[in-house]
C-alpha cells in the first residue's frame, strides 16, 4: 500500500493550497480518508476525514470553514483543500486511510503516507 501525498509548499497568510494524496494497492474505495498535520514540537492532530463513499465528513474545529475534503474514488485520490491560510496551519500534512469512521482517532487507521510539508508565511 502507498499514500503518495502532493501539493505542499510555502504561501503566504491568507493564500490557498490543495493537497492531494494519492492511493495504490489497496481498494481505496472500501476506506475512511483522513488528513493529519504535525508540527515541528507538536503533537499529530487530526485536520480532516470522509468516509468511503464521500457522504460523512469531519473537520476539526480549528480547521472550519476554511478548509474542505474531498475525494474520487475512480482516481484513488483524496483532497484537501485549503484557504485563508494561518501560519499555525505551518505543518507536516500527512493522508491516512483506514477501516474506520470519520470520527475515529488516529489509532484507527492503518496505512499512512509520508507527509508533505505546508509553511504559511506571515
Amino acid at each position: 500500500v502507498q499514500l503518495v501525498e502532493s501539493g505542499g509548499g510555502l504561501v503566504q497568510a491568507g493564500g490557498s493550497l490543495r493537497l492531494s494524496c494519492a492511493a495504490s494497492g489497496l481498494t481505496f474505495s472500501f476506506y475512511t480518508m483522513g488528513w493529519f498535520r504535525q508540527a515541528p514540537g507538536k503533537a499529530r492532530e487530526f485536520v480532516a476525514a470522509i468516509s468511503w463513499s464521500g457522504g460523512s465528513t469531519d473537520l476539526a474545529d480549528s480547521v472550519k470553514g476554511r478548509f474542505t475534503i474531498a475525494r474520487d474514488n475512480a482516481k484513488n485520490t483524496v483532497y484537501l483543500q485549503m484557504s485563508s491560510l494561518k501560519p499555525e496551519d505551518t505543518a507536516i500534512y500527512s493522508c491516512a486511510a483506514g477501516r474506520t469512521v470519520v470520527t475515529g482517532p488516529a489509532s484507527s487507521y492503518t496505512y499512512w503516507g509520508q507527509g508533505t510539508q505546508v509553511t504559511v508565511s506571515a
